[in-house]
């Protein structure tokens, strides 16, 4: 009977009321825009971005040089004698003009710059959605592990009754085999539930950058928002098209590409460049100048196939980016589609189905209690056994509402609610 009491209080020992230091699912959505490697691959690739945007902004200013030497030579002219020859040199260079390559250049990066700070606002975008994703299926987990425990405690009683039986002569070996088989296998089942559970409590650890730390025990949220009312498709799919941040980023991208194509093309047109200079010579010459300016024009008339090779270079990366444009815009439509039926088929169908399979399973306990003694010690485990696969049952439908709520919210890149449902909504008519 120790041992009973034992599993009984195992099996709750996961889903108890929350104590002092619970984790919450507000301080895990917290850790969302802390450090994390997901998270610091996107930050790293958008201050690159601003990075060669501001090199390329650069292009074009002012570059000041100084040259200075302290030297000594002979010539013809000084009777072959060894005499200095120092000079100190101050250079500003200017582009004026280069065919627009510097401007064509900058708005790449701009654009460039645009779409990866797009991507980060995604990926902060999906961590929130996966350490929910994590902390729903540690909550399931546990409830599972409950049940499993359970019914563990049943066929525990029914092994231990069996074998009274069997040594009073009442039961064969072979059924008394037959008792301990379902026993063991319950037994596995259960210990299995709970090895799971503990690896769900790692990912969790690790999908919120705390390795190691694993939480004992997690609150259940209160979840407010589910029956928020759902907008129609087409509503959902304008402003996916309008909002979403990889869609953005990669339009971003995109239309960067067609910048640097044309700068590319531009490295045939001629540049013209401002230059000054002063200079202090220690040997005087008629050929050196303490002050000079003018205007340096280069013209690029043959650079072999250079220029050739980088315009197809750019072409194809073009062409690579519209077509992942066009892939990834086929996805996220699809994605939304299938998020938007879930929403609808968890609160439509399987949210009615859960409830009345969770009010039947209670009927059932409350009879089971009012039973037989022995009844009582046989059906009542595994009436609340039941019940509590019930009470997983519905929490998880509101669990996988939630996520998709969030999956909505991702792909549209706003919140729901700032989105005007039509009058006729989705529950309407798919009712």
């Amino acid at each position: 009977m120790r041992r009973i009491i034992s599993l009984l209080a195992l099996s709750f020992a996961l889903t108890a009321s929350a104590a002092d230091g619970a984790l919450g699912l507000d301080e895990v959505l917290a850790c969302a825009d802390q450090p994390h490697p997901d998270l610091g691959v996107a930050q790293a690739q958008a201050e690159l971005a601003r990075a060669e945007q501001m090199l390329a902004e650069s292009q074009d200013d002012f570059r000041v040089t100084l040259d200075a030497g302290l030297r000594s030579g002979r010539n013809s002219l000084n009777g072959n004698q060894f005499e200095p020859d120092h000079l100190a040199r101050l250079n500003a260079r200017k582009t004026l003009w280069d065919g627009g390559r510097t401007d064509l250049a900058s708005a790449a990066a701009r654009l460039e710059s645009a779409g990866r700070a797009a991507q980060l606002l995604d990926a902060r975008a999906q961590r929130r959605l996966a350490l929910m994703t994590r902390f729903f299926d540690v909550l399931i987990t546990d409830l599972q592990y409950a049940a499993d425990s359970e019914f563990t405690a049943v066929t525990y009683v029914s092994w231990d009754n069996a074998k009274d039986r069997q040594q009073l002569g009442e039961l064969s070996n072979v059924a008394m085999a037959e008792i301990e088989a379902r026993y063991q296998e319950s037994r596995l089942k259960r210990n299995d539930t709970l090895r799971r559970a503990r690896e769900k409590r790692a990912l969790l650890a690790a999908a919120m950058n705390r390795p190691g730390e694993l939480a004992s025990e997690l609150l259940d949220p209160e979840i407010k928002d589910n029956d928020r009312p759902l907008p129609e498709f087409k509503e959902l799919l304008a402003v996916l098209e309008a909002n979403n941040p990889r869609l953005l980023a990669q339009q971003q991208l995109l239309a960067a590409s067609q910048q640097r194509l044309a700068a590319q093309r531009a490295e045939y047109r001629p540049s013209l460049e401002f230059e000054a200079e002063t200079a202090a010579y220690s040997r005087e010459s008629s050929t050196r100048d303490n002050l000079r300016a003018g205007l340096n024009l280069t013209w690029p008339l043959w650079q072999g196939q250079r220029v050739d090779a980088r315009v197809a270079r750019e072409q194809a990366q073009f062409q690579l980016l519209q077509a992942q444009s066009e892939r990834l815009r086929l996805d996220l439509r699809q994605n939304l589609y299938e998020t938007w039926e879930e929403i609808a088929f968890l609160r439509e169908s399987e949210r009615p189905a859960a409830k009345v399979n969770s009010a039947m399973r209670d009927w059932n306990l409350e009879r089971a209690q009012a039973e037989y003694e022995l009844e009582l010690k046989t059906n009542l485990g595994t009436g609340m056994a039941e019940t509590q696969m019930a009470r997983m049952r519905r929490k998880a439908v509101e669990y996988r509402l939630a996520l998709a709520w969030e999956r909505l919210t991702a792909l549209l890149g706003q919140p729901v609610a700032t989105i005007k449902p039509v009058a006729t909504g989705t529950e309407d008519k798919k009712s």
